[in-house]
Order: C-alpha cells, then structure tokens, then sequence
C-alpha cells in the first residue's frame, strides 16, 4: 500500500522541478473580513464577474460564461491523453504544485469505494498546459475522497472510510507514500495545515462527525503526534480533548471523548489565521480562530435561503474569488463563485446525459490562476473525468473602493474566556476605508472604576484588515484573577493625519468562566 515512483518525461527527476515552502502551498491571505462578509447571509445574489454561465452545453455538457472553454484533460478508466497512464475512476480532492519550468503537478484523488481501488495520482503539465507525463502517487487505499496541500508541498490524500487513515504523497511520485496512523483512524475527509500555530485540522464525513485537530510531535514530521476533538461550549469556546486511542481498536474516535458535532463534514482550509470549515448536512460554514480558540458559524444557509446548495470542496483562486463545488443531488450541478466584491453567482452548469446522477469535486487552479480543474466524479456514465477551463480569469484581487470620510469596522468575538484572556489575550481584528493609524482597547467597569484591561496601537493600510492581539496589563491579570464573569467592550479609534478624518467604535464583549466537557 505504497504510492508508485516513476519519472518525468525525458528522463527528468520530478522531484528537482518541485518547488517547496510556503510558495508551493498557495497561501491565500484574503482575510478574516472577507471570508465573514463573503459568506454572510442573505448574500448578493448576481452575474459575478464573467457573467452567467450561456448558451447550450458543449459538447462536455459544461454551460460557460462567455470567453470561457473546456477540455476533457482526462477520463476515467481511459489512458491520458499522451500517456500510456490509466486514469483511476471517481476524481475527487486536487491541488496543484509549481514547478521551476513553468509547468505544474496536479494532484487528484480517486473516490473508488472498495479495498485498494482508490488511491491518488499526479499530472505533470508544461508551461504550454499540456500533459507531459501521468503516474500514480498513491495505490492500494480506498475511497480517497478530499484531502489538503501542505507548506511544505506534499499531498495528504484522506480515505473516507470507517477505518480510513491520512496518507502523505509525494506529487511528483518518486517517494512512497506514507500512511499517517497517528491521525487518527477514522472517516476521513478533508486537512488544512496552520503553519503558524504548526497544527493540522480534520474533518469527519459523517452525521455525528468530530472536527480534529493534530499537534506533531516534531512539526511537520507527522508521523507521531498529538489527536485531540473539539467540544464547543455555550459560549463559542473550543475546548480540545485528548483522543486516547487514535487507532479506534475498540471504540470510533469520535466517542472516546466529549465531542460536539459537525455534521458530515466536508471542506476545510486555512487562511489568513483562520481555520474554515463547511458542513454540508446543515450547510453551514464555521470559522474557528487558534488564538482565540473560538468558533463562529459565517454562512449558515437556514433552510434554503442562502445561495449555496450542498457545499463541498472549496477552493480560493489568486484573484480572492472563492469556487464552490456544488453536491445538491440534482441533474444539473454548478461550480459557484463568491467574490471579493460581495456578489455570489454560479459560474458553470455541469447537466445533460454526460453529468447524470454525478457531483462536482476538486476545484483548483493552476499556479498562476489561468487554468481552473474539476472532477466530474460519476460523469459519462460512471466513470467520472477530469476537465480544464480556460479563460479570461482575474489574475489579481480588484482593488478595494477608499475614499471619502474615514470608515472603521472591528470584528472580535462577543463571549470569551476569561482565563485565556488572562494567559494569553484575544485577536481583534480592524478595517479603516483609509490609511490610518488606530488605538485599539478592552476596558471595563471594575469596582466603579474604568479600567483599561489591554491596549495596542497599529498603523491600517487602506480596505485591508488586520488582526491585533491584545494582552492584559500584569495589574489587570490581578484584577481579572478568581472572577467568572465580566461585562467590558472594546474601543478603537482610528485618526488619518493627512485628511484629519477620524472614526471611533465601541463593540461589548463578555468574558466568562468557560464550561469544558
């Protein structure tokens, strides 16, 4: 049950063109406002920025905006195009991996549900976007369904099965891959690595599912570790409990401590410090900040009167537009887009004969966000393929509206715990509509008295958030020290000295006693 070597094309190594680091894995740093407001309930319903998806389906049974088109890269059980490469049935999870040529390695995974049929493979493309080589990277597992892309540019392939593990893959195919027992064995389905906080979030597909967290023993070897699940108190508050036995020899992992639930949990990515997690039985987007260790739900679709339908695989081009696969059991499935400008929009139909009974999956895009990949898991009969989509795509965020008078806005959670403020303060993140510099501060009423319990001061680049962290004073600790309950609010005052503008807010927060289970 190892991942098959090979090599490229010419006799080239792939592993020399890999480029690793922060840079291979893509880092998106949109930011905690944008996903907040992208996500937020009602949302703009509109064309999005291609307009909407016209005309008749091709022949690949794809509806595109105008200026768009498609190709079949691969189809299921058939060779690649330029390979003598069978590409493995049911695609599912991808990513995509810069090489130093120019070209890009396509991680992709295989959701084929019986022993040994799933697995992963890789896709090595030229400058010029053509398949130069395909091979697998993973054999022998099954039901690999999502997984995530690491910073340090490996593929971790996720078996959404009772008993599956996390399997870390090399894209370029030349080292094994290597089964990751210690997290967790469970029904996997998706990761998202925290390179600040050096931790790995999973996700459950299941009803009653937990959301994980994986702490290395020696970061980023994740061969041995730390598994914890998080209980949710009333207060938003994570509390992660130890998973005594990862290995679920007599008990599943979810039931040996006190968990809450996440229901069928699906997507999951890390961005900006802010871990994002989509459920897809209540269709619900959560946010959890590390530092805090809160969690908030962002999207929450209430019984169909949001905008997205069965959400699942996610992914953030380098424009800061957001793509949704779509599973909402239908004849007719969409990759959907949310944008930086607030709009949500579909952007293709997959439908006819050819996407019968099938779900989306996998949406990525190359390296530099030219080219977009889907799976079309069940399409053409079963088999399921991989297409490309080509286009005018926004290469770069749209720049934010400034101007006029001074605008502030400060998001913070509205219940904390008054322990981990004292050990280690809270994030509150800040927006001005103008460069300006801005005082941030959590006061209180204690004993009568105004008390400035922590306080900060930064300088705001224009429609761009930042995340402060404040600390309590040594003398608030003591004041804080053996209560269980605090009214207080948080002050920020923003001044630009070029326009002598200025905004000021105030917003409560409550610091409590949390409740662990």
């Amino acid at each position: 049950m190892n991942g098959v070597g090979g090599t490229s094309a010419g006799g080239c190594s792939r592993r020399a063109f890999i480029q690793t680091g922060m840079a291979a894995a893509g880092a998106l740093a949109l930011g905690p406002a944008f996903w907040r407001e992208a996500f937020a309930a009602p949302a703009r319903p509109g064309n999005g920025p291609y307009g909407p998806p016209a005309g008749s389906p091709n022949e690949l049974g794809l509806i595109l905006p105008e200026g768009f088109g498609s190709r079949l890269v691969a189809k299921g059980g058939a060779p690649v195009v330029g390979t003598a490469y069978t590409f493995p049935i049911f695609p599912d999870g991808a990513a995509t991996y810069p090489l130093d040529d120019g070209g890009w390695i396509l991680a992709v995974n295989s959701e084929v549900p019986f022993a040994g049929g799933g697995g992963a493979s890789g896709l090595r493309f030229g400058p010029d976007g053509q398949v130069r080589d395909a091979y697998r990277i993973l054999s022998g597992t099954s039901t690999n369904c999502a997984g995530g892309k690491t910073p340090w540019g490996t593929w971790m392939s996720c078996e959404e099965v009772d008993d599956g593990h996390v399997w870390e893959c090399d894209p370029a195919g030349e080292k094994p891959a290597v089964e990751r027992p210690a997290m967790g064995t469970f029904k996997h389905e998706a990761v998202c690595v925290d390179p600040v906080g050096r931790r790995l979030y999973l996700t459950e597909d299941v009803g009653d599912g937990g959301f994980y967290r994986f702490t290395p023993n020696s970061y980023p070897d994740c061969s041995s570790g730390l598994l914890e699940i998080a209980f949710v108190d009333s207060y938003g508050v994570v509390h992660w409990n130890r998973v005594p036995d990862p290995s679920a020899a007599a008990t599943p992992t979810r039931k040996q401590a006190g968990m809450t639930e996440f229901k069928r949990g699906e997507g999951i990515w890390f961005d900006s410090g802010i871990v994002y997690v989509a459920t897809t039985s209540d269709n619900k987007i959560h946010a959890y900040d590390p530092v805090t260790e809160t969690i908030e739900v962002v999207y929450d679709q209430k019984a169909g009167d949001g905008p997205l339908n069965g959400v699942d695989n996610v992914t953030a081009a380098p424009s800061g537009d957001v793509y949704v696969c779509e599973d909402n059991g239908t004849n007719q499935i969409d990759v959907g887009i949310l944008t930086p400008e607030g709009e949500v929009a579909r952007f293709l139909t997959a439908t006819g004969s050819q996407h019968e009974q099938s779900e989306l999956t996998g949406v990525c895009f190359d390296p530099s966000g030219k080219r977009m990949y889907f799976g079309s898991q069940r399409s053409f009969g079963g088999p399921g393929a991989l297409f490309e989509v080509t286009g005018p795509f926004r290469e770069r965020r749209p720049a934010v509206p400034v101007g006029g008078a001074l605008r502030l806005k400060a998001h913070a959670a509205r219940t904390a715990s008054i322990d981990r403020f004292r050990r280690g303060g809270m994030a509150v993140e800040v927006t001005a509509s103008r460069s300006a510099e801005v005082v941030v501060a959590i006061r209180a009423r204690i004993g009568g008295r105004k008390v400035t319990l922590a306080r900060t001061t930064a300088k705001l680049a224009a429609g761009e958030p930042k995340r402060l962290r404040l600390t309590p004073s040594s003398s608030a600790r003591a004041r804080l020290k053996g209560r269980t309950n605090l009214a207080a609010y948080i002050s920020a005052t923003a001044k630009n000295g070029a326009t002598a503008t200025s905004d000021s807010l105030s917003r409560d927060v409550r610091f409590v006693k949390s409740k662990s289970r």
